[in-house]
């Protein structure tokens, strides 16, 4: 044992406790710096297109980067981090089921997304069908991954709390989770798009930063040599098998459908997230939304390198029963590894981050759900498009304060239970009711207003159902409500069901469907998602 892991042996909840203050201050200093960079980005915002596509403003690299902010959530750091820590190579699937995905997102619907629409994702779906049925699906389901995927980022912030910040028992966490759905307000109403895409930019190379200073520092630790740290890993752990595939999933027939389950929801999900498809329209072209998933590949897949090292050096320096049995569980493997890698001030800054990392992830769900209430419903369905700019926004901000209002009480009434459904639900949700949809109205001539209505709901009501009677919500020992058992679908991830059951439901209501769409309309979004013509600000290249 090297005296890393001797350090990492004595890491107590007191000892972490202790650099509470520090924390504190380090993430107050965070705060006060963002604020100033959002106010400064609010003095722009004039129009619609100002508040919700940031003015179309920022260049492919800058999106790129702001969107890998806004894609590596706190369980991008955390969660995975620990599940490499704990599982081994199959903590590792996950990198790798997030970062294929990008893939999906830049080869099928980047480009044409941003060439069809406008603000929303209901823009590209509703061009050439029915706007009433289908804004109002669409709304629906982008309201659902959004909330589903704030209450499970909330609930996360009381959660790791206990460990980052030394603040025990659920009032404490409350406060936690109200001050930071407070923050994720005032952003959100300040700066609009604008302001919270800088907050996610300065997030994300914060982040990337941390992780690259922990890599080194583990890597430098074992000669740089991979092969040693593989093996300090399995030294300290006493268990060869992290090594190998099947530690997780391997363990039956189940459990390998539900790793295929699960990787279809990542890979699939992904290129429908609703907050990510926003960050498309941000850019002026979709030359520039291209260059955009190109860098957010570059930028994701890099951190993703770094987890398995910094996963397995946890593994290695601090061992898997150490991280179980911290407060925080799987997700205190990153902070545990800061401490013992650099004591309370290294430990200070992940700590830092990883609450940055919230507060911008759920700025950025924040203000697609709003958009998506006040462009898509508001404005289309309800006024039929008689409004002015204006009215849009403020009914948007308003819809901001609802929501996190929303947001911190479902966060303060989810502490202590297992989040881990609501970010397999948004994604599930996404991938079943969302991209289904995209991808026909993009590659499919035929395809018709009831398709697409069936399609959504089916997914959407399909995903939650599943879920609702999946061991994820009872019947197991990790079940979110202990003790209960009425579940009757095997698997944790609905994806393998309910997905192509989203696609089947499409082409079925297509087919029965004996309205046809308008061929005018077709053969214009045909052109636009192709060329760019008729979009705005879009070139012909």
């Amino acid at each position: 044992m090297n005296t890393v892991q001797i350090a990492a042996a004595d890491i107590t909840a007191d000892s972490i406790k202790d650099t509470g203050l520090l924390n504190m201050i380090i993430f107050g200093l965070f705060v006060a710096v963002t604020l100033v960079v959002v106010l400064r980005a609010s003095r722009n915002n004039k129009t619609a297109a100002d508040y919700y596509a940031a003015g179309r403003s920022f260049t492919g690299p800058q999106n790129g980067t702001a969107i890998a902010g806004d894609y590596l959530s706190a369980a991008s750091f955390l969660g995975i981090v620990g599940a490499i820590a704990i599982n081994g190579y199959d903590g590792f699937l996950y990198s790798i089921g997030f970062l294929v995905a990008w893939l999906v997102a830049l080869l099928l619907v980047a480009e044409m997304l941003r060439n069809t629409g406008k603000f929303t994702m209901a823009d590209v779906l509703s061009f050439r069908l029915k706007q009433r049925p289908v804004r109002i699906a669409a709304a629906i389901t982008t309201l659902a991954v959004c909330f589903f995927y704030l209450l499970a980022q909330m609930a996360g912030a009381g959660g790791l709390v206990s460990l980052l910040m030394g603040i025990d028992g659920k009032v404490g966490q409350s406060l936690v989770i109200t001050v930071v759905g407070g923050l994720m307000i005032i952003y959100v109403l300040i700066g609009g798009m604008k302001g919270t895409t800088w907050v996610q930019i300065i997030k994300a190379c914060l982040l990337i930063a941390g992780a690259a200073i922990m890599t080194v520092w583990v890597l430098a630790l074992h000669g740089f040599n991979l092969s040693e740290l593989l093996g300090a890993a399995v030294e300290t752990s006493g268990n060869a098998a992290i090594l190998d595939p099947g530690l997780q999933y391997g363990k039956s027939e189940t459990s390998k459908l539900d790793f295929v389950s699960l990787g279809l929801a990542l890979v699939l999900g992904t290129a429908a997230l609703p907050h990510v498809l926003m960050r498309f329209y941000t850019v002026p072209t979709a030359k520039e939304a291209r260059r955009s998933v190109v860098w957010a590949i570059w930028l994701i897949g890099l951190f993703y390198l770094f987890t398995l090292v910094l996963g397995y050096g946890a593994a290695a320096l601090i061992g898997a029963d150490a991280i179980k049995s911290a407060p925080g569980g799987v997700n205190s493997a990153a902070p545990l590894l800061a401490f013992a890698l650099g004591g309370p001030v290294l430990l200070g800054l992940i700590s830092a981050v990883a609450f940055a990392t919230i507060l911008a992830v759920v700025a950025g769900l924040t203000i697609t759900a709003a958009a998506s209430f006040a462009h898509d419903i508001y404005a289309s369905v309800i006024r039929k498009d008689q409004v002015d700019a204006d009215g849009e926004v403020k009914v948007a901000r308003t819809t901001v304060v609802v929501i996190g209002i929303v947001s911190i009480l479902g966060g303060i009434g989810a502490q202590g239970q297992n989040v881990a459904f609501l970010v397999a639900l948004a994604f599930a949700v996404a991938a079943s009711a969302n991209l289904p949809t995209i991808i026909y109205s993009l590659y499919w001539r035929k395809f018709s207003t009831q398709g697409a209505v069936w399609s959504m709901y089916g997914g959407l009501g399909s995903a939650i159902l599943l879920i609702a009677f999946s061991p994820v919500v009872s019947g197991a020992e990790t079940s979110m409500i202990a003790g209960a058992d009425f579940a009757w679908f095997p698997l944790n991830n609905p994806g393998l069901v309910s997905i192509p059951l989203a696609f089947f439901l499409g082409w079925l209501g297509t087919v029965l469907d004996k309205n046809t769409e308008s061929a005018t309309k077709q053969a214009e979004m045909e052109v636009r998602s192709l060329t760019g013509v008729g979009a705005e600000k879009a070139v012909d290249h």
